[in-house]
């Protein structure tokens, strides 16, 4: 008797675990694969065409949008306010804290009674504000790992039909927190590097390691090596289905930017000065924030689709079997 529904045999040993790269999953391999169709038509042996998250080999944008669509109408009503809270909200403290320490309107000052020269205090401002940013930045990506670890766990049990709550999305995000934090640090270190010699070379490599999170929250074990091979071996279907999420994120952000420019317009320069533009533009910062969410949500479910088709093109894998590596 063969294995029931949703059941896969020992797969063959491998350095990535369970599913490594390159074992010839398939009769033949994949060199000799059929043509896949979809729907209704030919799918790799052990695929599942109706797997709520993985999308199988032919299944194309189109499944892997339906895939997408699905996890965000099952998991609005917990990921909303794990996002709110691990990532909207930082990011409205950090606009704020960027305005507290904004030199510029001082300079500004300065510079109008001495235009030949820079300000006395520009090198230390500047300085002070960068250090203040990217530390910031750098406490608060602690906080949204938790959120994205506690994301990740929600939309893989739910698409394995096992029971989510609020409580057992935070333990697990706190628990892969600081690994994901780790691992994030190091990969926008390296976008950074890449930005820093040329533009492009940056953008190569946010695409490149896109997938280093999920990778690390269902492998933990390199996930930069290992989102950097996924992204290669699959080049076309990879960037295609990064550069969708990258549209949304793009889009809402932009959306959202330009209401909190223009709402913050009426405080001034200088809001934080006094209490009444302080109240207004703390307001103007959160509704910013708070219109950004769908980008959250669109790069949470978006990464975590695009992961899992990747895992099906190497080898039989379900919703299942994903929320389980979880652990």
């Amino acid at each position: 008797m063969g294995p029931p529904p949703g059941a896969f045999g020992a797969p063959p040993p491998g350095p990535h675990g369970a599913y490594a790269t390159g074992q010839p999953w398939y009769p033949g391999g994949p060199a000799a694969w059929p043509a896949p169709a979809y729907p209704g038509g030919w799918f790799p042996p052990g695929s599942e065409p109706n797997d709520p998250l993985v999308n199988p080999p032919g299944a194309g944008v189109g499944g892997w949008w339906a895939r997408c669509v699905g996890a965000v109408r099952r998991g609005w009503p917990l990921l909303v306010p794990i996002l709110l809270l691990t990532q909207a909200l930082p990011a409205a403290l950090i606009s704020l804290l960027s305005l507290a320490v904004d030199p510029t309107a001082r300079w500004d000052a300065e510079l109008a009674d001495n235009p030949d020269g820079l300000p006395d205090t520009f090198l230390t401002d500047l300085a002070a504000m960068v250090g203040v940013l990217v530390g910031g930045l750098v406490i608060f990506g602690l906080v949204q790992a938790v959120g994205w670890a506690a994301g990740t766990w929600v939309v893989a049990r739910q698409a394995a039909g096992e029971p989510v709550s609020l409580g057992g999305a935070w333990r697990h995000g706190l628990r892969r927190a600081l690994g994901l934090w780790g691992w994030s640090l190091l990969t926008g270190v390296l976008v950074g590097i890449g930005v820093c010699f040329c533009l492009l070379p940056g953008v190569y490599l946010l695409f490149a390691l896109s997938l280093t999170g999920p990778v690390y929250l269902f492998e933990r074990q390199n996930p930069i090596g290992r989102a950097f091979r996924m992204f290669h071996e699959r080049f076309g279907l990879v960037l295609g289905r990064v550069a969708l999420v990258a549209a949304a994120i793009v889009g809402v952000s932009v959306v959202a930017g330009i209401v909190e420019t223009v709402g913050g317009l009426p405080f001034g320069r200088t809001p934080l000065d006094s209490p009444g533009t302080a109240v207004g533009i703390v307001v103007v910062s959160l509704i910013g924030a708070v219109l950004a969410l769908p980008a959250y949500l669109a790069q949470l479910v978006g990464l975590i689709v695009t992961y899992a088709e990747q895992r099906a093109c190497e080898g039989p894998v379900n919703a299942a079997r994903l929320a389980a590596e979880l652990g």
